[in-house]
């Protein structure tokens, strides 16, 4: 594992490898990985073998990380907290819009 995460600016079209996921969770491949297959990340699209991660993707690879990292979360607690802090937002974007909030 990794002390420091890698800084990163994500476009949101960009596609990121396995390695560039870790590297921006600091984390090992073997944890992507091990949360793709367990269903906690999913991935955005396969080439050839590859498989390949939005900026999205990262977006919720890193809270869950942090999640795990901070409150000492299993994966699966981890990725339905990161799933209600999700919601959360979308919900605030939505009064935003409205003009309610």
């Amino acid at each position: 594992m990794r002390d420091e995460p890698l800084s990163v600016v994500v476009l949101d079209e960009a596609c990121l490898t396995v390695d560039q996921v870790a590297r921006a969770c600091a984390v090992h491949v073997d944890w992507v990985t091990g949360h793709v297959d367990d269903g906690v990340l999913t991935v955005t699209a396969v080439v050839g073998t590859h498989w390949l991660f939005s900026a999205r993707d990262l977006q919720r690879a890193r809270r869950i990380r942090q999640l795990e990292r901070d409150f000492d979360a299993g994966p699966e607690l981890a990725a339905l907290v990161a799933d209600l802090l999700e919601e959360v937002g979308t919900l605030r974007a939505r009064l935003r819009a409205a003009g309610l909030a």
